[in-house]
This record gives C-alpha cells, sequence and structure tokens, in this order.
C-alpha cells in the first residue's frame, strides 16, 4: 500500500503539486487527482474571428470618415508636391518629380526655420516645465486667502486665443512708446526696446510661453493633489526640509505629469503660426520664421503651392519623427514608473 501511494504522489507532483502527500490518507489523493484530470479536461476557449463580431459594422462608418478626412488631404498634398503648380500660373502643371523638396531644402529661408522652430519648442518646453513645477509647488505648500482665485488667474491665459494674446503683447507690453514695457524703461530714465524689432524670437519665445505655462501649471498642480500627505510628514519627522522634500518627493511623483507636458506641448509647439503673423511676420529677415510660417509664405505669398505642399510634408515627417521619440521615451519612463 505505501508503494502505491509514493507512485501517486509523485504522479501528482508532476503535474505541478508541491505539497508533501505522503502524510495524507489514500483519500485526499484521490481527490487531488480527480481535480487534476478536471482541471486538465476543461476545454480551451474556442477563438472567433474579428469578422464574426458584429461590433466591427458599428465603427467603420466613423473610421472610413476618418480614413477620408486624412487621406484625401494628404493625397492631394503628395500630388501638389510632385508639379509644378504656381497660382501666378495655374496652367503649368507639368511633373517635376523630387524638384521641389530639394528647392525648398535648399532655399535660404529653411535652415533659419528649421533652427528657430528647434529654438523656440526647446525654449518653450524648458520655460513651462521649470516654472510649472516650481510655481505647483509652492501654490501647494502655502496656505494663503485668495489662492483659488490665484489658481483660476495662473490658468486664465490658456483659453485666450493665440491671436488675442499676441495683438496683447504686442500692443499693450511690447510697443516701443505707450507698451508698459517703455513706461517701465522711462520711468528709470532709459530708452525704451523695440521688442519685435531687437529680440523677434526672444519675444515670440515669451508669448508662447505665456500660453502654454498655464497648461504645464494645470497639469502639474493637479498632480501634486494627489501627493501622499503622509510621506511628507514622515519625512519632516525624520528631519528632511523643504528642499530636500521637494527633490526627493515632490520631483519623482511629477515624472509622469512632467512627460505628459512635454509631448503634447512638443507636438503643438512645431506648428506655431498666429503670434508669428501677428507680430513679427517672420521677420526681420528670417529672424522668427519658423517652419510653419515659412511654409504659409510660400504658399500664400509667393504663391508657389508645389513647394509649400513639399514643405509642408517635411514638416509632417519631422512632427510624426519627435512623435514617435516622444512616444518611446515617455512610454519606457510611465513603465518604468509603475
Amino acid at each position: 500500500m505505501n508503494r502505491v501511494i509514493v507512485h501517486r504522489e509523485q504522479a501528482l507532483l508532476l503535474q505541478g503539486f508541491t505539497a508533501p502527500l505522503l502524510m495524507h490518507p489514500i483519500g485526499s489523493i484521490d481527490m487531488n487527482i480527480s481535480t487534476a484530470k478536471a482541471h486538465m479536461e476543461v476545454p480551451q476557449p474556442v477563438r472567433k474571428s474579428r469578422l464574426a463580431n458584429p461590433g466591427w459594422f458599428l465603427v467603420t462608418p466613423s473610421v472610413a470618415m476618418l480614413l477620408l478626412w486624412m487621406i484625401v488631404p494628404l493625397g492631394m498634398t503628395l500630388y501638389f508636391s510632385v508639379i509644378r503648380y504656381n497660382l501666378l500660373n495655374p496652367g503649368e502643371n507639368e511633373f517635376v518629380g523630387l524638384e521641389n523638396f530639394t528647392y525648398f531644402l535648399t532655399d535660404s529661408g529653411f535652415l533659419p526655420g528649421a533652427t528657430n522652430t528647434l529654438l523656440l519648442v526647446g525654449s518653450v518646453l524648458l520655460i513651462s516645465v521649470v516654472f510649472g513645477v516650481l510655481i505647483s509647488a509652492l501654490l501647494e505648500a502655502s496656505e494663503f486667502l485668495g489662492r483659488g482665485i490665484v489658481r483660476v488667474m495662473l490658468i486664465s491665459p490658456f483659453f485666450i486665443m493665440p491671436t488675442v494674446g499676441a495683438l496683447i503683447w504686442k500692443n499693450l507690453i511690447f510697443h516701443p512708446v505707450s507698451g508698459i514695457l517703455a513706461y517701465v524703461w522711462k520711468l528709470f530714465g532709459a530708452q525704451p526696446v523695440d521688442w519685435l524689432a531687437h529680440y523677434p524670437l526672444l519675444s515670440i519665445i515669451i508669448i508662447v510661453s505665456w500660453q502654454w505655462l498655464p497648461f504645464a501649471i494645470l497639469i502639474l498642480m493637479t498632480a501634486m493633489q494627489s501627493l501622499d500627505q503622509e510621506q511628507k510628514e514622515a519625512a519632516r519627522l525624520d528631519g528632511a526640509g523643504p528642499i530636500a522634500i521637494f527633490w526627493h518627493l515632490t520631483l519623482p511623483h511629477l515624472a509622469r505629469p512632467i512627460a505628459v507636458v512635454v509631448m503634447i506641448e512638443t507636438i503643438f509647439l512645431l506648428s506655431v503660426f498666429a503670434e508669428i503673423f501677428t507680430t513679427t511676420n517672420g521677420g526681420p529677415g528670417y529672424a522668427s520664421t519658423n517652419l510653419a510660417y515659412l511654409i504659409y509664405n510660400q504658399a500664400l505669398v509667393q504663391f508657389d503651392v508645389g513647394m509649400a505642399s513639399a514643405g509642408g510634408l517635411i514638416a509632417v515627417v519631422i512632427a510624426n519623427v519627435a512623435a514617435i521619440v516622444l512616444v518611446r521615451m515617455i512610454g519606457k519612463n510611465l513603465t518604468d514608473k509603475a
């Protein structure tokens, strides 16, 4: 009888049972064997084909409309990019291949436009993240009367239209005669500065940062409210100061919100146009021209639709590469922090 029990226990151990069974009675061993057989004999669910699921009939119209909405403009842009199409000579539509792409890449404004685009995106991201984290941390750490009103005022510039915000900065702040900065300069006996003429790119960076900093504050301030207060209290009891708490608790907690802010703002900042068009018109020269404004200049100022279409496709490629890199980097960051 003992030999039979040993053989039965070895069979059960091979099937994944790790508990010792030599001390168990024979009835319990038979019960375990029947349970294992029941688990082994459970039929596997049969996968149904996706076409057999009636749900895809419901999403087909919206998906088809979305594809048409994307493919038709993209197809027209591709078509115009390989022909010589100028609005001043609408009858000349001969095929030119990659000639428009070559002209756009070798245009005198492409290199300054690409450089200004990188400077604009990088500077606005740096300002948004740094000041957004500092302002959010200060608002969360301080208690004062009217803190709710201050929060609303900090977020409100994000809801102002870009054109309106650019006009406010151009006529009420940066204006060399009637602007607020000119008044402050005169108050100290200094000569007012024409910001849009002498520092055009810096002026655009300040305007765009003023518009996008509230978005970073909104995301980061919301994330700050979910910070575990018990950890902060424990750190204070252990003798940690405000800087140590900020560096070791607050910043790691804000890693995900910062990644989201960087990804979303980068996608939108690559296509900044209204602020440049309203204030500097890309000048002086190409000093404040980015890729979006350069494409507009080619299409509606020089009437070269073919070259503008080629530039638009190049800008789309650059934006997609940036988006893929950011999604991979930020997705890895979010996975590591999970």
